[in-house]
């Protein structure tokens, strides 16, 4: 159906309706005549009197008079009717008609008839004009609404099918009657219910019933009738069977134009989906009639075809354009009423902000609409009027109406639902309008989502996250943001999908980068960067730089038409992830982006837009080493604002950095007396305090400067300064970490130290829960006071993804190396290696030879022991003044010589017991010069025993170890060599034999390459023979020219010859006849065919003649008689008799006459079958042969072959 429909469619509109050139004319009322002459008395004769019909008076009241008085017959009454209907005067016709029938009270009822079914057509049409609701102010009592009318016309009805049920235009009439009183059903509130309510289904079958009665009457000649069956199934949701319908009805009624099925099959095949298909059958409705109702059908093509493109694009206002002016406005200015053109409109005046001409429009498509769909529309466009206008409340109610209309609840209309939930929102009432939103997303599928719902709900829960992160008592919102992220995620995806043709919306990628700053840093700066192209797409052609072609260097050119705050935040997100390149330039896109606007004069405060931005360059700068040009910046911003403190406080922290002892000092002590208030300026100045008194703390850590200072930071400025906190718990880890912990009072003591330091952390936390310093804190605590390295690790894994410094790697190798995963360890202390100003680090490479250690005294891995003495060197090379280094190195050279004397003479080598040694007597001269030094890391007693023993007792050993390895690798030596001889001598015999081998099988590969050859020669030699002896045999034919086989002439046959077969078997038998004769009383048993119930027939017996004479017995027939014997199940024939029968047989074949081609052919078939029939059959073969009626029957049309050859 769907792909035929647009040919037979085609055809249909093509070829038979484009013979009419001209517009077709409308049929209705066609048959009633300009004038009309009713018969009048006048004394005792009659006179006609002329009617004019197309100038009737407005008051029908004296011709009804004029037609009582004068008994006119119903023909006239009905006629002056009907006048009046065509002159869209329809109460006149009623009046009429309801004169009329009570005229002829005194006739037959069949004459009412007529005129009864004729009140009810005008009643129906009545009801097409009339308003679907009362008027404001009118009584809905006294209002004639369209039910007003669809009841006299079912009163009209009824009296009428009263006097004949049967009457055929009543069936027309009762189907329409059905139609409209289902449109004007009012749909279902039931939860769950389908396309199509009940009540309405009922009323459309009931009328597509009533259709088919009145198709059936007349035959299938009435096309109202089949038109009227379309819009039923039609209605029903049956639109393949309505297409079928209306185009069968085309195909009877080409010039049927009023009402047109064309338009039906454009509704049909739009709602199959064939809209392109749809529009050509509407066009070609309004080539045949310019004022049709296609005229807003076609203006919704367009306007359904400008929704599939960007808003922004021409081809939009091209399509919208075509839409209203050449179709919708034709299609008012034909009918003001009509009620899918006034909501069309409608629209287009809300969307222009004409909100004047809404109401009006919406509310004659109220009005006058027998679809309720569109009364909805009507009510949505005048609730989404209210909405604008700020009548919150009628906007409210209209919105319901509007849902309603459509079903309300489950069902409804989704736009005034949601337009009811932006009512929520306004009225502050975000909980109610989530629960509607929430309502609005569940019920949808999958392939079908509303996503402006879930643009709505996900920007209402991005709203409370954002609202919490500000407030003074944060609260655990992760649920709503998990929500935000999913529903303004599902958007997003869905721009990608070409089909849904949704336009990418910054304020969506906006709030999601919001929403992404904390926990995925990276995933935000995607955001930013697909609003920047959005952003970048929006510039027009126009406005691109000349001569420059490179796309990078076109991008950079045109950010600074791009809002500055975007570029700004992109580049705190590049700085975010170290990629400070980029950030620069962004920022200085950014300062670009305010000069512009600068320029052009907007209403925006670019000064603190280039102030922020200028700082962030600078902070760029400093990130990538550039301090003169950062230096530069913040001097120019405290130039323009010199209270600008976080300028002065960078100021003052570079030149503490490159001037420690004069400049530097007092530059922090000049932005401390001027600042003391500010929190920014006193972190710093704590941070200066620690830095001086790092190397000299007092015993006591409450005496601490840096300790005090933060104190007083908290008691007299903010007691919530997380800065303060952090530093105070870091001092108290300081403090705790260098107690003593001898006895059981100081480790308490310690403990407690530790303690009060978590306290800090814990507050701070408290705070800002994601404080990844303080929870650094928390963590560094547990592992030093509680040795808990299972919870510790998870918190520093945590703090890695936060703070991008090397510390934190070094403090989970630390825990690692704790836990004995010492590849883990090893791999956290390479990557704070690899960190900025890391690259030599003597701590790390010290922490990674102490982990290597460790790893090969646990896997008592020799290499493990040489790399933790390379990383050990490494160490002492990058710090040779620590003497804690050079003895790190001693210690890891006698570590690896202990182990590698207990290493197996198998899995060592003389070479490396050799650099042992030589480790060795380094490590003695090492430590011999770490106990002279005045501060050992360890007494120097005990480093003198380790130099001592190192040299009397491990020297000693391991010179035993290197003799002993010496005689054994001697030893090892002759066994590798006397082994070696041998498997080069196996391995060269196995050579030798696989040369052989090969040798051989090349010898027989040349062999049967030749056999093959010899072969294949001589099979040629035998064609070409056979080939001459083919030619040789071949003559002209005389009629056709060609080439055949010669045939030879038969040789003629002497009385000594052998005779053909049939001769001989036909002499066989007239023996057989005379010697029965002769023998008298004693029957042969003979050969005989008995018809079976199963229609077969069977050989019952054979003729055997034992006294045939040995020269006349046939070869043939002794060969078949020996088949016979070998088949049967009784047969007494030994095998010796089977083979000499068919030695015989074979005989008998080679014997006969070559020469007779075509008749040697003939004789086998023949003997074939004898041997098939030629069966003796006794009592048990009945059974299976009546079992095997094919074979049978086939036997019995071979015989009969038989016996027509052999006649």
């Amino acid at each position: 159906m769907a792909t035929t429909t647009p040919t037979r469619n085609g055809h249909l509109n093509g070829a038979t309706n484009g013979a009419a050139s001209s517009p077709a004319v409308s049929k209705r009322f066609s048959d009633i005549p300009g004038t009309i002459e009713v018969p009048v008395q006048e004394d005792d004769d009659f006179i006609n009197v002329e009617i004019d019909l197309n100038s009737l008076v407005d008051d029908p009241t004296e011709l009804c008079d004029m037609f009582e008085n004068e008994h006119t017959a119903r023909l006239y009454w009905m006629t002056i009717a009907l006048a009046y209907a065509k002159q869209n005067k329809t109460d006149r016709a009623i009046e009429v008609l309801n004169r009329g029938s009570n005229a002829m009270q005194d006739t037959t009822p069949v004459e009412k008839l007529s005129l009864i079914s004729c009140v009810c057509w005008m009643y129906l049409r009545k009801s097409r004009e009339a308003p679907r609701v009362p008027p404001e102010g009118a009584l809905l009592s006294e209002a004639k609404t369209k039910d007003h009318y669809l009841q006299l016309a079912t009163s009209s009805l009824n009296e009428a099918s009263r006097i004949n049920p049967a009457f055929p235009p009543l069936f027309l009439a009762r189907g329409v009657l059905q139609l409209l009183k289902a449109s004007l059903q009012a749909p279902s509130k039931a939860a769950g219910g389908g396309p199509i309510d009940q009540a309405k289904a009922d009323l459309l079958k009931s009328a597509l019933k009533s259709f088919e009665q009145a198709s059936k009457v007349s035959q299938g000649k009435n096309m109202l009738a089949l038109m009227g069956k379309a819009r039923a199934l039609y209605g029903l949701g049956n639109y393949k069977d309505a297409l079928t319908t209306y185009q069968d009805i085309l195909l009877k009624t080409p010039d049927l134009v009023d009402p047109d099925p064309r338009i039906g099959i454009g509704c049909c095949l739009w709602q199959l989906g064939y809209k392109d298909d749809a529009k050509q059958a509407w066009v070609r409705s309004l080539q045949l009639n310019p004022e049709s109702k296609a005229l807003i059908l076609l203006g919704l093509y367009y306007l359904d075809a400008s929704s599939r493109v960007p808003t922004h694009s021409p081809e939009f206002i091209k399509l919208y354009k075509k839409a209203m002016t050449e179709f919708t406005q034709k299609s008012f200015k034909i009918d003001k009423n009509q009620p899918l053109t006034c909501a069309t409109f409608a629209s287009y005046f809300l969307s222009s902000k004409n909100l004047s001409h809404v109401d009006s429009l919406a509310n004659k498509a109220i009005q006058y609409t027998d679809v309720n769909a569109i009364a909805s529309d009507g009510w949505y466009l005048l609730a989404k009027k209210e909405h604008y206008s700020g009548n919150v409340e009628t906007a409210t109610d209209y919105y319901r109406r509007a849902d309603e209309a459509r079903g309300g609840l489950e069902r409804g209309y989704l736009p005034a639902k949601f337009g009811v939930a932006q009512l929520s929102v306004l009225n502050n009432d975000l909980g109610e309008a989530k629960l509607r939103l929430e309502k609005i997303i569940q019920p949808a599928g999958k392939h079908e989502r509303n996503y402006e719902a879930m643009i709505l709900l996900g920007t209402l829960y991005a709203e409370e996250v954002f609202v919490n992160q500000y407030a003074a008592t944060k609260e655990d919102k992760s649920a709503e943001m998990r929500k935000a992220i999913e529903y303004l995620e599902q958007v997003r995806t869905a721009w990608r999908d070409p089909k849904k043709n949704l336009s990418p919306d910054s304020s969506i990628l906006l709030n999601l980068a919001r929403l992404y700053e904390s926990s995925q840093p990276e995933k935000a700066l995607q955001c930013l960067l697909q609003v920047e192209q959005l952003e970048l797409d929006q510039i027009p052609p126009s406005e691109h730089p000349d001569g420059i072609e490179d796309a990078s260097e076109l991008r950079n050119a045109l950010r600074k038409n791009l809002p500055p705050q975007l570029l700004n935040n992109i580049g705190c997100f590049y700085s975010q992830a170290e990629k400070h390149d980029r950030a620069t330039e962004m920022f200085q896109a950014a300062l670009s982006s305010c000069m512009r606007i600068g320029e052009k004069g907007e209403d925006i405060d670019t000064d603190a837009l280039v102030t922020t931005i200028s700082f962030n360059l600078g902070r760029s700068y400093e990130s990538q080493g550039l301090t003169d040009k950062a230096v530069e910046v913040y001097e120019q911003l405290t130039a323009r604002h010199d209270d600008y403190t976080d300028a002065q406080a960078r100021l003052a922290y570079i030149k503490l950095r490159k001037a420690p002892n004069k400049e530097g000092p007092d530059a922090v002590a000049k932005l401390y007396q001027a600042n003391s208030a500010d929190l920014e300026v006193r972190a710093l100045y704590g941070w200066y305090l620690g830095r001086v008194y790092s190397r000299k703390r007092p015993a006591n850590v409450n005496e601490d400067p840096e300790l005090r200072h933060y104190k007083h930071t908290l008691q007299n400025y903010d007691k919530h300064d997380r800065y303060a906190l952090i530093g105070m718990g870091n001092l108290y880890m300081m403090a705790a970490r260098e107690m003593r912990r001898e006895t059981e009072q100081e480790r308490q003591k310690r403990s407690a130290t530790y303690t009060r330091a978590v306290e800090f952390f814990d507050k701070a936390l408290q705070l800002d829960p994601k404080n990844a310093h303080a929870a650094q804190g928390v963590a560094i605590a547990l592992i030093e006071d509680k040795k808990d390295y299972s919870n510790a690790l998870p918190i520093l894994l945590k703090v890695r993804d936060t703070i991008k410094d090397a510390n934190v790697y070094i403090n989970i190798g630390h825990t690692y190396a704790e836990l004995r995963q010492f590849s883990k360890a090893i791999d956290s202390y390479e990557i704070a290696l690899s960190k900025e100003g890391k690259n030599n680090d003597a701590n790390i490479l010290a922490c990674l030879g102490r982990t290597w250690l460790n790893r090969g005294r646990h896997e008592r891995n020799l290499e493990a022991f040489k790399t933790a003495l390379n990383y050990a060197k490494m160490a002492l090379e990058a710090s040779p003044e620590q003497v804690h280094f050079k003895f790190n190195v001693a210690f890891v050279q006698i570590q690896l010589v202990q182990h590698i004397m207990n290493v197996p003479d198998t899995q060592r080598t003389l070479v490396q017991l050799e650099e042992a040694m030589e480790g060795l007597e380094a490590a003695i001269v090492a430590l011999d010069e770490i106990a002279q030094h005045p501060q050992p890391p360890y007494p120097k007693v005990d480093v003198e025993q380790r130099a001592n023993m190192a040299r009397n007792t491990q020297r000693k050993q391991l010179g035993r170890q290197i003799e002993s390895q010496k005689e054994y690798e001697e030893k090892n030596k002759e066994k590798i060599a006397a082994v070696l001889e041998k498997r080069q001598a196996e391995a060269k015999r196995r050579e030798e034999e696989r040369q052989q081998a090969l040798a051989k099988e090349k010898e027989r590969q040349e062999k049967i390459r030749k056999e093959r050859e010899e072969m294949a020669a001589k099979e040629r030699e035998r064609d070409e023979a056979r080939q001459a002896e083919e030619e040789a045999e071949l003559t002209t034919d005389e009629e056709t020219g060609e080439k055949v086989k010669r045939k030879r002439k038969p040789k003629p046959r002497s009385e000594d010859q052998p005779k053909s077969r049939s001769q001989r078997k036909k002499k066989a038998r007239r023996e057989e006849e005379e010697e029965s004769d002769d023998e008298g009383g004693q029957p042969k048993k003979k050969r005989k065919l008995t018809k079976k119930d199963n229609k077969q027939y069977k050989s019952a017996e054979i003729v055997v003649d034992s006294s045939d004479e040995g020269g006349d017995d046939d070869a043939l027939e002794r060969a078949e008689r020996a088949i016979e014997n070998r088949s049967s199940p009784v047969s007494d024939i030994d095998a010796g008799s089977k083979a000499d029968a068919a030695e015989e047989h074979m005989d008998v074949d080679e014997a006969a006459d070559q020469d007779e081609d075509e008749e040697e052919q003939t004789v086998t078939r023949t003997t074939s079958k004898r041997a098939r029939r030629g069966r003796v059959l006794d009592d048990s073969d009945e059974d299976e042969e009546e079992a095997e009626a094919d074979i049978a029957d086939t036997s019995m049309a071979d015989a009969a072959n038989d016996e027509e050859e052999e006649e």
